[in-house]
């Protein structure tokens, strides 16, 4: 048997070692990649031709690139990371890593911020009106309605949406992440442009994400409905809100719950699909951006955020499912 205390050393234990893993790996991807960056953006101005290797060693001195041994760039790139220095961004050369995540993410927070928390309440709600309501007509609406927008991928919808509401109907920007003619600022006219052009971005989230957690929502609360407890508070002839909220949905919404810890640790890394299409100025655009540009010290950086920020999520999700239930942490039946 697990006490509490050895429960959360267990815990912190395993997140530091895959933390170790992760970190490996992220600084051991970027270099198996084919290509040269130096040569990439030698090429982007114009130079298709053979290029000496004095150039490219000059680029690449420019840039920071490392050409000691892989072992001393791991010990390097270890000893960086411990004390903050992210290195110079190869495609946004002469700003730092910082500077240009620092330029990204709040767009991002922003934008799956809000979609985050407007898809994960509005599918509970859903889902835990539906199981309370079970094969009757709205049910059905819902499910099917839910069933049919969450098959198409994000790419799809963002691309009907855009030609529907954007192309066709002018009713939303199209791209971008505010007006070509505006300079960020805390001005209403800036923020009335940003939150304009987040609409259709947020839009495509929201329609294909609120699906999953109205059906995970539902399941557990038809399970939860069955329970002798939920019978015998139907035969004492409680409310059937009270019922509902008290003895279906509080019990039923504790799995999402570790579920979307774990959604809120993947905000950082943005959504490629959506913000590549919409071209949002957010760290799923940037991340496109890098790889495709082979810049490996914001790849890293990124990659090192969202590795990070999910695992300590589900860190979290782990902490607070053992103070929820009690026989997680104790070692009996977890589910």
């Amino acid at each position: 048997m697990k006490g509490g205390s050895a429960y959360v050393l267990h815990r912190s234990g395993f997140f530091l070692f895959t933390l170790w893993i992760a970190v490996t790996l992220n600084f051991l991807i970027p270099r198996l990649m084919p290509g040269n960056p130096a040569q990439l953006i030698l090429e982007k101005f114009g130079q298709n031709e053979v290029i000496p290797p004095a150039q490219i060693r000059a680029i690449e001195a420019m840039l920071g690139i490392p050409t000691t041994p892989l072992w001393q760039q791991y010990l390097s790139y270890l000893r960086d990371l411990v004390e903050g220095r992210w290195g110079i961004s190869y495609s946004f050369y002469p700003y730092s890593v910082t500077y240009v995540i620092g330029q990204a993410l709040p767009w991002t927070l922003a934008l799956l911020g809000t979609t985050t928390v407007i898809t994960f309440v509005l599918g509970n709600l859903l889902g835990a009106l539906a199981a309370w309501r079970r094969n009757s007509t709205f049910d059905a609406l819902v499910t099917i309605t839910a069933n049919f927008t969450g098959t198409f991928p994000y790419f799809w919808t963002a691309m009907m949406l855009l030609y529907l509401l954007a192309i066709r109907a002018h009713w939303f920007p199209a791209t971008g992440g505010y007006a070509e003619s505006l300079t960020p600022s805390l001005s209403w006219t800036f923020l009335s442009s940003a939150i304009d052009h987040s609409i259709l971005p947020a839009l495509t989230i929201v329609v294909t994400g609120t699906g999953g957690w109205l059906f995970g929502m539902r399941n557990n609360m038809i399970n939860i409905l069955g329970e002798d407890y939920v019978r015998l508070a139907v035969a004492k002839g409680l409310p059937s809100r009270r019922i509902a909220l008290h003895y279906g949905a509080r019990n039923a919404i504790l799995p999402n719950l570790a579920a979307f810890a774990i959604s809120v640790g993947g905000l950082v890394g943005g959504s490629i699909l959506v913000e590549t299409t919409f071209n949002y100025p957010g760290m799923g655009y940037l991340l496109f951006n890098a790889v495709n540009n082979q810049d490996y010290p914001l790849m890293q950086a990124i990659f090192l955020l969202i590795t990070v920020a999910t695992l300590l999520a589900n860190y979290l999700a782990d902490l607070l499912n053992g103070i929820l239930d009690p026989r997680v942490r104790t070692g009996g039946e977890v589910r």
